[in-house]
């Protein structure tokens, strides 16, 4: 039995894997796959790549790009949700604020440098003709830290997957006052150089039962019930979310990476450009 070690996001996107390991399908080939949720999302993950606590990384494509720029010794073999990820905006409820403009030179609440809350709100600000120079961080490393900063001032606003903050929308602790979609797909699936050296087969197996699950996961009966269980949404927001929502199968083309890799550097986001060699793995 091969151990595994593979970190992801307590979200939605990452509930096909949770079924495949509880239908067996990683140990039926002899594989021990070890999932370990990651609520403080892409830094931290970042960070477990590069010391070796994980092996693999379901993670923002942004993220792992900007690390990978900056040594991250990691490779993308696969997209794993083509879509957009949609940052809501959000701003304490009883705040002043009403619209993303209100928001110019305010404190962004992010759960880590380089986490995709960082990272987008440099998208943010520059489509809002902002100077991004301008932009004031205060870390707070959890969605249960924004709401705490939030809520006490210390920072202004947070940006979060829309769909995951819809509930403290509804209890009225946070407000949306815009979204942010991605300009890429959202989340890839990377691997450990070392790792992916010597187990290049192992990873090629892991591949094919997820892309299977993730291929029909929409057709699975009353899955918007179970999501909507499991996370503590509304029906409706979780069946807006599916309608959103596309898995992908496929690998991240030079083409794509190019344009990715572009975007980043000409937001600052990355100060040095990457070869497609260095960073993608086609699996």
């Amino acid at each position: 039995m091969k151990t595994v070690k593979i970190v992801g996001v307590p979200e939605h996107f990452n509930l096909p894997w949770q079924l495949c390991i509880e239908n067996g399908e990683f140990e039926a080939e002899n594989i021990d796959l070890q999932w370990k949720n990651i609520p403080e999302g892409t830094g931290k993950m970042c960070q477990m790549l590069r010391d070796g606590e994980a092996d693999i990384a379901v993670i923002l494509t942004e993220g792992i790009i900007k690390d990978i720029v900056a040594g991250n010794p990691s490779k993308i073999v696969q997209i794993y949700v083509q879509s957009p990820l949609i940052w809501g905006i959000h701003v304490a409820a009883k705040s002043d604020f009403k619209t993303i403009k209100d928001l110019k030179n305010k404190k962004v609440a992010i759960s880590r440098p380089g986490s995709g809350s960082q990272l987008m709100a440099y998208v943010n600000a520059d489509e809002q003709g902002w100077e991004t120079d301008n932009l004031d961080f205060e870390i707070i490393n959890t969605i249960d830290g924004a709401v705490e900063a939030l809520t006490n001032g210390t920072a202004d606003y947070f940006m979060w997957e829309r769909f995951m903050t819809k509930p403290l929308v509804d209890q009225g602790i946070f407000r949306r006052v815009g979204d942010c979609p991605t300009p890429w797909p959202s989340f890839v699936i990377t691997v450990r150089d070392e790792f992916l050296k010597k187990n290049l087969k192992i990873v090629e197996k892991i591949l094919k039962i997820i892309n299977s699950t993730t291929h029909d996961f929409t057709q699975i009966p009353d899955i918007d019930q179970t999501l909507a269980d499991i996370f503590s949404q509304k029906l409706e927001d979780i069946q807006e979310w599916l309608k959103l929502t596309q898995w992908s199968q496929k690998n991240l083309t030079e083409k794509t990476f190019i344009k990715i890799q572009n975007q980043l550097f000409d937001l600052g986001i990355i100060d040095k450009k990457s070869t497609f060699a260095e960073t993608v793995k086609a699996m």
